[in-house]
């Protein structure tokens, strides 16, 4: 982590050498704050080269550890230093250029210009100073540096790698017994065909301790793979991948000697001819090399075994399994240990030698200390084997309660292996793990989250100039196939969003790398915060609020924190008012800042101004404050800000009018604000970098941004919901917004109401020409259209947006016929509700032309040419909120049934439609379909009831089939299969009542 940091800063400092010409007159200055800037490079760059050598001693050496942490706390505060003075540099530039755009006298643009110069000069003398400063405590660290005699990074001693056999124990082996019998058949069984490779590599993937080895001795020693291969070959390949050692050890392997060969070609010419018609089983334990050359070549003289070889892998990282070879289909993904495994592990090390009756009166202690491991097999074993020697239940409380850390055993046997996966990172990489540290044991991850929370610590500085979001990917994806995240699900409820989770024991050695510099406070049962002096200099930090009325005095000492999480899911945020003014005044090295409420409804009101004083801040999240109203806009003076998070401020009125300010955000989160921000200050177009903004309120006065202001924002991406469009009379308008253009849009949502959800009665509007306007870029995936005024909806980009998966029509109340979406070729799920005029579903909703239509369906034309209409459907629900007028689903004629419609149709949900008589035959007989919801719709609840309905016959085969929300049917392993399949449409409108719907379509 040192050398992460010192290298940062020295980038950062090298920009600096350029002294700004506005203080070059001031010859004695300009002096001052180059030799300082030049000295400290200097101690920086001569530090450098030993860091990695010191990292690796800090492990062992107590001393090395706390010479380290003084170089962190110093290249910390040169880094603020160097914020301070861009920061200052920014928001000079932004006043320039507004004071600039005015129209000022000459006067006093003159005395702005001074003032403006005169702050710039005491700025950069204090500047000089805290460097002058910096420099006498890298003195002091480089002259302590000399005792420890560290090497040069070329001749670091590396940490010590275990080297494995093939060898085991069967009986000191619990579980795997479904994982052996899976991997066994993957190398012997019918299903081993290795998809037509010519030597199939397979691999085990799993976190350091997890029992990769274990398994593959187990699999390797299996009678049926002793059977089955003439030869197998055990190679610990370890770190670095040195094909030569790996070549010989296999030539001795063939020989039962050691070979004097020399030469790469002359070895692998010689495996050439060993395994050339042998069935070979190799197995690679231990891989970490990325480097695919090293492999290529000894893979290639393998390839001459005979049919059935195999090559087992074990690695900690999955990309090292897909550059060795390995397919989807050969990839396992081991995980840990059941409760019951573990618990059968430790007892049977933890008990040895002891009776019945003692072991008894530890069960207890002992299936928790079991939970404790969290399925980890190397944990389980050192604590079993720690165990062993603690005779009284007090000892194994003690154990039960004291941090894995705590036992010199652990230390020994369990820091060696995690340290390993973490020695092996790039120094980027190292950064963005160790922040985990900072969040709470268990806690679930939200990999875009985490990326912003990286983004706002500069962890993410691409190397070729790429986006900072695309960088965090990158780095997300890698920490995952190395094993340092584990999948812990996601899906539609979610919005597709993948959570993740680090092992309790990752976490734990996280901690302990970082113990100094990430705190864990807790304020309970109104007892102060209990504070240790080592930590005061800590940058990172987490509050957690046990008690309603905050006791936290404490963390104001904590005045070097980058990044505070105050975790509120026990009390709301109010209670944090009269606390946020000094907290905002005292901790000014913050960057990140999460002051997001729990699922309460009370939440502070307001945000002091002095949140103006953050100037490094960078990360803002205020989410689920549910009375917030305001923002200070002492905000607008966060140049650096990044991120801010409003979602379920449902009380927020308005954003600042000086946002326009803020030129670094790329994420203004403002989801689910609709309801009470009134517009978007005319500002935004500015913010050239947003990458995401979530809901763009359209007022119509002049006071507020129009949709013009949309231009610029080109790297606008993901959803993008625009509220009011009912407001807006020019057309023109919504052309400027060059929608087209924004390439990274995935959703659009267009709202046509005007401001607190009431519909416009201007006669003079027209929303079909207005949505034709507002064409959106090709690549969209989800379009939502609500409030739409206009009889038809006859945009002509609609049918062109080839990758449209989602559809959702709402409350279109004049709206007389649905358009053609069957021609969408990429459309999965569709909604539609609210349509007060709507009469029938007719053909034309297919989108089927004239001439396919009247096309004949005579044997000359083979079935694959039929028509095919919503060739991709799966989820279709019709919500018409107890409007009467649709009556019909038009069925096919005699002369349409050659068209082919919804065949891929999963589930169909018909809601609160009084005067709907039938579903057509089409749906009646679509065998793809899984599940069939009916509710206040009379008329067909009737034909479909259970045995006696008129067309019970026909969707009998149907596996669920809920009438008025009772399941009358439910195949229990097909709904298994297929999942819940209630579809949800993006954006909900609480707006569903009869007489409400009646007024606006009255209105």
């Amino acid at each position: 982590m040192a050398k992460s940091i010192v290298s940062a800063v020295l980038e950062k400092l090298s920009s600096l050498l350029m002294i700004p010409g506005e203080i070059k007159h001031n010859f004695e200055l300009a002096l001052a704050l180059e030799e300082e800037i030049g000295k400290v490079i200097a101690h920086f760059q001569d530090i450098q080269s030993v860091l990695q050598d010191a990292e690796s001693k800090q492990v062992k050496d107590a001393n090395v550890r706390n010479w380290l942490k003084k170089l962190k706390d110093v290249a910390y505060d040169v880094d603020d230093v160097v914020d301070e003075w861009n920061s200052e540099k920014l928001k000079s530039q932004i006043d320039k250029e507004q004071k600039g755009a005015r129209n000022f006298p000459l006067l006093k643009k003159m005395r702005n210009s001074i003032s403006c110069f005169t702050f710039q000069t005491i700025l950069y003398y204090k500047i000089a100073s805290k460097l002058s400063g910096v420099n006498e405590q890298l003195d002091s660290i480089a002259t302590e540096k000399d005792r420890y005699k560290f090497g040069l990074e070329k001749v670091v001693e590396e940490p010590r790698r275990l080297i494995t056999a093939s060898f085991i124990d069967d009986e000191e082996v619990y579980g795997r017994c479904q994982e052996t019998e899976i991997l066994v058949n993957m190398l012997v069984g019918n299903s081993s065909s290795g998809g037509g490779l010519k030597l199939p590599v397979i691999s085990i993937v799993g976190m350091g301790g997890i029992g990769k080895t274990t398994l593959a001795q187990l699999v390797y020693n299996h009678s049926d793979v002793e059977c089955h291969f003439g030869k197998r070959i055990w190679i610990c390949v370890s770190d670095p991948f040195d094909e030569i050692r790996i070549a010989k050890e296999i030539l001795e392997a063939f020989k039962g000697e050691s070979s004097n060969l020399v030469g790469k070609d002359n070895i692998l010419q010689e495996i050439r001819s060993h395994v050339s018609g042998k069935k070979v089983l190799l197995v690679l334990d231990d891989v970490w090399s990325e480097d695919a050359t090293r492999w290529e070549q000894l893979k290639t003289s393998l390839k001459h075994c005979s049919p059935g070889s195999r090559i087992l892998i074990t690695t900690r990282n999955e990309k090292v399994a897909i550059i060795m070879g390995t397919t989807s289909s050969n990839l396992f993904l081991l995980n840990t240990l059941s409760l019951e495994e573990c618990w059968s592990l430790l007892s049977r090390r933890a008990y040895y030698g002891r009776t019945r009756e003692e072991s008894e009166n530890l069960d207890d202690i002992g299936w928790k200390i079991a939970d404790k491991c969290q399925g980890l097999p190397l944990a389980v074993k050192i604590l079993g084997g720690l165990l062993r020697f603690k005779r009284t239940r007090e000892q194994w409380q003690n154990v039960l309660d004291s941090e894995m850390w705590d036992f010199e055993e652990a230390e020994q046997d369990l820091f060696p292996p995690l340290f390993l996966s973490y020695y092996e990172l790039p120094l980027a990489l190292k950064q963005c793990i160790s922040y985990c540290a900072v969040f709470p044991k268990g806690m679930i991850l939200r990999k875009n989250e985490l990326i912003k929370l990286w983004m706002a610590q500069d962890y993410l500085k691409g190397v070729r100039c790429e986006e900072m979001e695309i960088v965090g990917e990158e780095y997300f994806d890698e920490l995952h196939m190395r094993s340092f995240f584990q999948d812990f699900g996601g899906g539609e409820l979610d919005s597709g969003i993948m959570k993740y989770k680090m092992h309790d024991l990752i976490h734990d050695f996280l901690l302990v790398l970082m113990k100094t510099e990430c705190v864990m406070l807790v304020n309970h049962d109104s007892e102060e915060l209990k504070v240790d002096l080592s930590c005061e200099r800590a940058r990172y930090g987490t509050l957690f609020r046990k008690e309603a009325a905050p006791t936290e005095s404490n963390i104001f000492r904590f005045r070097k924190l980058r990044s505070l999480l105050i975790d509120s899911s026990y009390h709301d945020t109010s209670s944090l008012r009269l606390y946020l003014p000094r907290l905002f005044d005292q901790l000014t090295c913050l960057r990140t800042l999460n002051l997001s409420n729990g699922l309460f409804r009370n939440s502070i009101e307001e945000l002091p101004d002095e949140i103006g004083k953050l100037v490094h801040l960078r990360y803002l999240n205020l989410k689920n404050n549910k009375k917030l109203k305001e923002l200070p806009e002492s905000l607008c003076g966060l140049c650096n800000l990044q991120t801010l998070n409003l979602k379920w401020c449902d009380s927020l009125k308005e954003l600042p009018c000086g946002i326009g300010k803020i030129i670094n955000l790329r994420h203004l989160e403002n989801d689910q604000t609709n309801l009470s921000l009134m517009a978007i200050p005319r500002g935004i177009g500015r913010l050239t970098n947003l990458q995401t903004l979530s809901l763009f309120v359209v007022k119509g006065n002049s006071d507020a941004s129009t949709l013009g202001d949309l231009q610029n924002l080109i790297h606008l991406r993901g959803l993008l919901k625009i509220s009011g469009l009912g407001a807006v009379c020019d057309v023109t308008e919504a052309k400027k917004a060059e929608l087209e253009n924004k390439k990274g849009l995935r959703t659009l949502i267009f709202d046509f109401t005007i401001s607190k959800g009431l519909m416009s009665n201007r006669w003079q509007r027209d929303d079909g020409r207005l949505l034709e306007a507002l064409r959106p870029p090709p690549c969209l995936e989800e379009l939502e259209i609500w409030w739409y005024s206009s009889p038809t909806i006859s945009a002509n980009w609609m049918m062109g947006l080839t990758k449209l998966s989602r559809v959702s029509l709402g409350y279109c109340l004049h709206l007389k016929s649905l358009p053609p979406l069957g021609k969408l070729p990429s459309l999965e799920s569709l909604y539609i509700g609210g349509m007060s005029r709507v009469e029938k579903v007719s053909v034309e909703f297919l989108g089927v032309e004239r001439e396919e239509i009247l096309a004949p369906s005579s044997s000359l034309e083979s079935p694959s040419s039929s028509v095919i209409a919503f060739p991709s459907l799966k989820h279709l629900e019709f919500e018409f909120f107890d409007l009467e007028e649709w009556e019909d689903w038009m069925p096919l004629t005699s002369r349409e049934e050659h068209i082919s419609i919804m065949p891929r149709l999963c589930s169909l949900t018909i809601n609160s439609c009084p005067k709907f008589k039938a579903l057509p035959c089409y749906v009646l007989h679509n065998t793809s379909l899984k599940q069939l919801n009916i509710s206040q719709s009379p008329i067909l609840s009737e034909r479909c009831r259970k045995e006696t309905g008129e067309d019970w016959l026909k969707i009998s085969h149907i596996p669920s089939i809920m009438i008025d929300s009772v399941r009358i049917q439910v195949n229990c392993s097909s709904v298994e299969e297929f999942g819940v399949l209630q579809f949800q449409p993006l954006h909900s409108s609480s707006l569903s009542s009869k007489n409400f719907l009646k007024a606006f379509s009255q209105n």
